[in-house]
């Protein structure tokens, strides 16, 4: 019975991907791409916009119009937008180095230092929330706010559901979607995508805790942002807000640097499907000036 309550679970989660990836198709268009040498990769980028850099960091098996389709030719009006696919993922070919929340935002760090970004603020989806909390940890200076989305600071901060579907990810389980089609087309070896869903199911299956003062002691503002249905426990969320000094009574003092969102109604996969909520939260949060003195 627990079996099958487990496959039915997760026909339902490729179902949504199946219908999120139709939803992205041809959304992205790119003013400037290519691909830049970090730490053994050749990391594939994407420029839109012009003004304040926002970095974009996706999820698990996306890439950059899976993951931002939708938001990119908005957020990409008032901003200079820099979207990246991580190692293995996209146009980004995988290399023999194991996946890590650390290296991964080491080669976001040469990524932006190749393109001579001093700051930016990064906005993280779901393994990129992770891969955002560690370039804030590893790399202060380049982080002016994050926004993480439907992510989390540690393993035990996935509801107990989503850690019981980990270990059933299999290359199979993907054939005949979006994710697979997309892969198989800009993935520079689409023969590799075997070992590539099975290396990223042993990083996605491996238990990890940033830790709690880590998290405490980043100075960036940060909006973070999760589904009431989400793959992250809605305490773990309320938990990292109160790490980054958020919930005191603002009626009584100025607004804070940290926010917290929760949609109603809305799982892991379906909180990017919500363009207009995103926007009408990020795009205030990163114009808003910081508040001095609040850390």
């Amino acid at each position: 019975m627990k079996s099958h309550t487990l496959k039915f679970r997760i026909q339902k989660i490729i179902t949504l991907l199946l219908i999120f990836s139709c939803l992205l198709t041809n959304q992205a268009f790119s003013q400037k791409k290519g691909y830049a040498p970090v730490n053994g990769l050749k990391m594939y980028y994407e420029v839109h916009g012009s003004g304040k850099p926002l970095v974009l960091l996706h999820g698990a098996f996306n890439t950059i119009n899976i993951a931002f389709g939708m938001l990119i030719p908005e957020l990409s009006k008032n901003r200079q937008v820099i979207a990246v696919e991580m190692q293995g993922h996209g146009r980004t070919a995988d290399i023999d180095r194991p996946f890590s929340f650390q290296s991964m935002a080491d080669d976001v760090a040469a990524l932006l230092k190749n393109l001579k970004v001093d700051s930016a603020d990064i906005l993280g989806y779901s393994m990129g929330g992770g891969i955002a909390w560690q370039l804030a940890i590893r790399h202060p200076q380049l982080v002016r706010k994050l926004v993480i989305a439907s992510s989390v600071y540690k393993y035990e901060g996935w509801t107990p559901e989503t850690r019981a579907i980990l270990p059933k990810l299999a290359p199979e389980m993907f054939e005949r979607t979006p994710l697979k089609t997309e892969y198989d087309s800009l993935a520079p070896d689409p023969k590799h995508w075997p070992q590539f869903v099975n290396k990223m199911k042993q990083f996605v299956t491996t238990s990890y805790d940033f830790g709690a003062e880590k998290i405490r002691a980043i100075k960036s503002p940060t909006l973070i942002i999760t589904g009431d249905g989400d793959g992250v426990l809605p305490e773990h969320a309320v938990e990292m807000f109160r790490l980054r000094r958020g919930g005191y009574m603002i009626d009584f003092g100025p607004a804070p640097n940290t926010q917290l969102a929760i949609f109603p109604g809305t799982s892991h996969i379906s909180v990017m499907m919500q363009t207009d909520w995103l926007l009408s939260m990020i795009t205030p949060f990163l114009d808003a000036p910081v508040q001095q003195g609040q850390h």
